[in-house]
């Protein structure tokens, strides 16, 4: 039988771009001994295997096209999703964000990784340039204030009151040329309390940003914003320019470097004093451990917040974020995160004696922020899953009234589009 001397690339990659996996695989597997070193032909026959769900093979062919040519953002897509095949799901997440990039996702690793999976298959099966995601959630939960030195002062410790919350949202990725991309997502996030005394919150937020495949890097800039209610048909209006610079230094690491500035413009009345502008600076590290099932990060930060006509001045932060994540298998998750920041402000004030409040006193306000949080997610029948979550706040001061802690629970219902 003759066998011809070159591959014929062009049929393969037809085949695959109809799904005909298997008749690709056949055509092009006999000439990988001969074609090792060619990035095109790798990369097809990963696509191939991986359609033929020979993923482990997949993995390596991809690999070994990146290597050739590293700037191929089709190559990445594909690796993460042999890597999402594997079951190694924080090795994904970390190859997937050196092409990709969504901002308010779901806090598991899991869903993100298959939100990443769907818009990359939606680029490589489907030819798309702009993919993207969707998503919707209600729940029921509980708020309750702790008792603090604050609220043992002032009162409001015995606050305990259920709410309802929906969330709903989505991003989008449009790919241009040579590894540019433009990125864009909207978050809406509402609660109501089953209190008349407590008024319902309701919150948007939205990303407008430009990112640049650099081979295993991703360096991005843009905008984003967030509008809270605050009552009485009043806003606050947050609104920052951003950058970051993302490095996976191998499959199992990523490095992360960034910088924002933000204003926050509280409404007219008496929280307008608290308006102000941060400057912040962070550095991060993602590690994937036990074969891609758990996930650990931590980020640092450290900026000013200025511009404000806060009693208390100006004032320096600096903090940390813990956070790891566990996939129990394809249907149940879960993690956790601990959230500290440190804020030293920069003026003198008169504030209520520690000990009386018959009594004043003279001090610089230092406080210490901790929000402690803990989730399980279960994936009950396809793109529907189960999400309990818990979170601890408690903001300690050695100005008393700005002592506070609060406690809530929630169980929510999230729908995957």
């Amino acid at each position: 039988m003759a066998v011809a001397a070159d591959p014929d690339a062009p049929r393969a990659d037809q085949l695959i771009r109809n799904g005909k996996y298997q008749e690709a695989y056949e055509l092009l597997a006999p000439f990988e001994p001969t074609n090792s070193n060619d990035a095109t032909f790798t990369y097809l026959l990963g696509r191939a295997a991986l359609g033929t769900q020979r993923a482990e093979e997949a993995k390596a062919l991809f690999e070994r096209s990146l290597a050739i040519r590293p700037d191929d953002v089709s190559a990445h897509l594909a690796l993460g999703r042999a890597y999402f095949a594997l079951g190694q799901y924080a090795e994904a997440k970390i190859e997937f964000e050196t092409v990709l990039r969504f901002d308010n996702l779901p806090p598991d690793v899991l869903s993100q990784v298959e939100i990443y999976d769907q818009a990359a298959r939606q680029s490589l099966d489907q030819g798309r340039s702009l993919t993207g995601f969707g998503y919707a959630e209600t729940g029921i939960g509980n708020y309750r204030v702790n008792e603090t030195v604050g609220t043992r002062t002032f009162g409001g410790g015995d606050r305990s009151d259920t709410f309802y919350n929906a969330r709903a949202g989505g991003g989008a990725n449009y790919a241009l040329q040579n590894g540019y991309a433009i990125d864009a997502t909207l978050d809406y996030r509402y609660r109501y309390y089953d209190n008349s005394d407590s008024r319902s919150d309701s919150d948007l937020r939205w990303t407008l940003a430009g990112s640049k495949a650099l081979g295993e890097n991703n360096l991005a800039a843009g905008f984003r914003g967030r509008t809270s209610y605050r009552g009485d048909g009043n806003y606050r209006n947050d609104v920052s320019i951003f950058t970051d610079y993302r490095m996976r230094y191998n499959p199992d690491n990523q490095f992360t470097v960034g910088a924002d500035i933000r204003r926050r413009r509280y409404p007219e009345g008496p929280e307008r004093d608290r308006s102000r502008t941060t400057a912040l600076v962070s550095a991060g590290w993602v590690n994937s451990f036990m074969e891609g099932k758990g996930s650990f990060s931590l980020t640092g930060h450290a900026g000013r917040n200025y511009a404000t006509s806060r009693p208390d001045g100006d004032s320096n932060v600096f903090g940390a974020t813990a956070a790891l994540d566990f996939t129990v298998n394809k249907k149940l998750g879960w993690g956790g995160f601990v959230w500290w920041e440190r804020d030293m402000f920069a003026s003198d004030n008169i504030h209520f004696h520690p000990d009386t409040l018959d009594n004043s006193i003279v001090l610089r306000r230092r406080d210490n922020l901790y929000e402690v949080g803990a989730y399980l997610v279960w994936e009950f029948v396809p793109t529907w899953t189960l999400r309990p979550e818990i979170l601890w706040i408690r903001d300690q001061s050695n100005s008393i009234g700005a002592n506070y802690s609060s406690t809530e629970v929630w169980i929510n219902v999230r729908k995957a589009f």
